[in-house]
């Protein structure tokens, strides 16, 4: 008992060790690569600008906006989650960040849930239905959905319904400027939603799908499954219960590490619908090579990585015991 336990708490603080170690490397990257970007603040707001500068000026602001104070006063910073002032808006990063946070987490979230959902529903019914003619259409629709790029199903969708239809918003989260009480307010942001969502739906519901199914064949294939058809339980109880939960790990994986990469996963289809996330923060910082925005974004995209990660790594034991008793 001892033992199981000591065991325990080595593996839980190599894990915390090892989450800081990779917190503190992603924490340097986020303040080295944006510095390699060509270009410069300066450069991207007066080139194409009518203010015509002198070289003092010039030298002037490029030697304000380049300052660099080093790795250790920027990491001080973060610490005191200090993230600076954005040069293209003068406000804090915090607050652009955060104002443009709650829109991708909902984007994301909803596309991921509902995405998992249907793809792992369908998988499993596809797998259990193996060789017919509905397990053979499926993957072949599947097949050829997942080829398809983000782009084109939403440039598609967005002229179709929103062009040419004209049945859903062409950009935008809400309405501008509109009053509505709440409950308009909310069927105003399913609506302008709708059209990226679907895109990304489109787009992560044939790997769920795919993954499920070829994760489920391999288990009702085992022994313990053929035992409980053996006793006659209801097939349903066979296939979500006893068949379905060994099949979610390889599901949940894919769920988490899409999660993970939720804002640069989400730049494609912001930008085509004008979705006012983190993607196109990121997008707009970095045509303006707006520096402290960008390495706010990119250090919490890492940091958001690495929580779903350690996350997941629960999660597993959850889902499936024998893995903490392998342990």
């Amino acid at each position: 008992m001892a033992l199981k336990s000591s065991t325990f708490v080595n593996h839980n603080l190599g894990l915390a060790v090892t989450f800081c170690l990779a917190a503190l490397f992603m924490t340097y990257l986020s303040y080295a690569l944006p510095r390699f970007l060509p270009g410069d603040f300066v450069t991207a707001a007066y080139s194409a600008s009518q203010v015509t500068l002198t070289a003092e000026q010039e030298t002037a602001l490029r030697a304000f906006y380049g300052q660099d104070d080093g790795f250790g006063h920027y990491l001080s910073r973060v610490a005191r989650l200090d993230w600076g002032y954005s040069y293209a808006f003068q406000t804090p990063v915090s607050a652009l960040f955060f104002q443009a946070l709650p829109w991708t987490l909902l984007l994301m979230g909803s596309a991921h849930i509902i995405s998992m959902f249907m793809g792992f529903v369908a998988g499993v019914e596809a797998a259990w239905r193996r060789n017919t003619s509905f397990e053979k259409g499926m993957v072949g629709g599947m097949t050829v959905l997942e080829g398809i790029p983000e782009i084109c199903t939403g440039v598609i969708l967005l002229f179709v319904f929103a062009l040419q239809l004209q049945w859903f918003p062409a950009a935008g989260a809400e309405t501008a400027y509109a009053e509505k009480d709440f409950l308009a307010h909310v069927v105003d942001v399913g609506h302008h939603l709708a059209l990226p969502l679907c895109t990304l739906v489109l787009a992560y519901f044939p790997g769920n799908f795919l993954l499920t199914r070829n994760s489920m064949i391999m288990v009702i294939m085992a022994d313990y499954i053929k035992t409980a058809r053996a006793k006659g339980l209801p097939p349903f109880r066979i296939r979500y219960v006893h068949a379905a939960r060994n099949a979610l790990i390889p599901v949940v994986t894919r769920f988490g590490l899409r999660l993970a990469f939720m804002i640069t996963g989400a730049l494609v289809v912001e930008r085509i619908n004008s979705y006012p996330g983190l993607g196109t923060l990121l997008y707009n910082a970095i045509q303006s090579r707006d520096l402290p925005v960008i390495q706010a974004v990119v250090l919490m995209s890492s940091l958001i990585i690495l929580a779903i990660i350690l996350a997941l790594e629960f999660a597993y034991r959850i889902i499936d015991p024998r893995i903490q008793h392998a342990r």
